[in-house]
């Protein structure tokens, strides 16, 4: 108690001075006996025991407190829903002369020799690089996989390694270069956790985002990083080593992707899969390097494209039938003297050519047409066209809005014919 409590204004009675005096006192006492009490209760494991003052004794040996606790948390429950769903895969081929793994050969006493018939046995396959999947499905006596297309890219052959280390061969069911996905077949036997895909329709900017995955290969299987969802619908357009366009509609997220986390799962808090994580950036354009930039594909997307491998081991997807160039890629002569568009359409897609007897051409589009939106949204890059298109199928139809010079047409499309055979026909 402060002593301005106890200091007395006018009082003359010097008894009453000590009486008040002495209350203060008692009172001060009292307080801080009730204060120490309550900090005992609160910090003592049994406050109905004396406080006792011990001396540490430092000659014995260190040891670990006998104090235990349990942590249980919204991201310990979802990651226990997913962990043992994750899986390593581990893409198999056969060493070549110049390969890093021939080395092996001469480490173990062997030479490698190309023109022996054991070089070319399934069992002389070697690990050529190693990606992360996830268990969707278990039907029988099989279990399917998804992961991505690059992780299994020129595979001759695939191994699965589940949670608990067992290794199991895998069967290639379906790749999709353009979406960057591909479907595993593995037996069932020990499969005995199987994930589930949450809606990432859903998803809200800043709610947390964990992944899960074999950063640097199996040897940190199952490791598993927390951030959040960073932004969603991010366009990402990339060439894998054959040359195929990726292109994806991404989710951003700051939670750690590594090389080794690709194919496996970006989970929300309800431990559900929302994305299959893919790429990230460590560099931008200007060399300028940069952390926490992964990207993930919608599970929305990736359910959508392995009900298709599952079914036909590929995708189909419908054929425009038309060569294209952005808007924004010419300059505003060009546009002027060339297209003779109003100077008000600042983006769209510029036809550079039309392919015979196609979608594109029976619709009545031609070269040098704009198009601006496709079915009422506004397109302003080949990837917006892209992306609108093949979530089409081939028998469906689609609306193109475009300019021919400056009038404003609307056409529509019957996407009759499927991308690859418009492709063989205009070999």
């Amino acid at each position: 108690m402060d002593r301005k409590d106890v200091t007395p204004n006018s009082e003359k009675n010097s008894s009453g001075i000590f009486k008040k005096l002495g209350i203060g006192i008692v009172g001060g006492l009292l307080g801080g006996a009730l204060a120490f009490g309550g900090f005992y209760a609160v910090m003592s494991p049994n406050f109905n025991s004396s406080p006792a003052v011990t001396k540490t004794d430092n000659s014995k040996d260190t040891k670990v407190s006998n104090v235990n606790y349990s942590v249980k948390s919204d991201v310990t429950t979802a990651v226990e829903k997913v962990q043992d769903s994750v899986v390593s895969v581990i893409n198999m081929q056969k060493p070549s002369q110049d390969n890093e793994l021939s080395g092996f050969g001469g480490l173990f006493g062997q030479t490698p020799d190309s023109n022996s018939d054991s070089q070319n046995a399934e069992g002389d396959l070697q690990p050529a690089s190693e990606g992360s999947g996830v268990i969707y499905k278990k039907d029988g006596k099989d279990a399917y996989v998804v992961t991505n297309n690059h992780v299994v890219d020129k595979a001759q052959g695939l191994e699965v390694v589940l949670h608990d280390g067992t290794k199991v061969k895998g069967e290639l069911v379906g790749t999709d270069a353009y979406t960057d996905l591909a479907v595993i077949k593995i037996s069932s036997d020990k499969v005995d956790q199987v994930a589930t895909f949450g809606d990432s329709d859903k998803l809200k900017v800043g709610e947390p985002a964990i992944a899960i995955g074999s950063p640097l290969g199996s040897e940190y299987a199952n490791s598993v990083t927390q951030g959040i969802i960073s932004s969603v619908n991010r366009n990402i357009t990339n060439q894998n080593e054959s040359g195929d366009t990726i292109n994806i509609n991404a989710i951003q997220t700051d939670a750690a992707i590594n090389p080794g986390n690709s194919g496996g799962p970006l989970i929300n808090i309800a431990g559900q899969i929302i994305g299959i994580n893919s790429v990230k950036i460590v560099q931008s354009n200007s060399q300028v390097s940069v952390e926490g930039m992964g990207f993930a594909i919608p599970s929305n997307d990736v359910v959508n494209i392995i009900n298709q491998l599952e079914k036909d081991g590929k995708v189909t997807r419908p054929g425009l039938g038309i060569t294209m160039e952005e808007l924004t890629n010419i300059s505003s002569q060009q546009q002027e003297q060339i297209l003779k568009i109003p100077n008000t359409v600042t983006n769209g897609i510029i036809i550079l050519s039309v392919s015979p007897a196609s979608p594109a051409e029976k619709a009545g589009l031609q070269k040098y047409d704009v198009i601006t939106k496709i079915d009422g949204k506004d397109i302003s890059s080949v990837t917006d066209l892209q992306s609108a298109l093949y979530k089409k199928k081939v028998g469906d139809t689609m609306e193109v809005t475009f300019y021919r010079e400056s009038k404003e047409q609307t056409v529509k499309v019957e996407l009759t014919i499927d991308q690859a055979a418009l492709q063989n026909k205009n070999k």
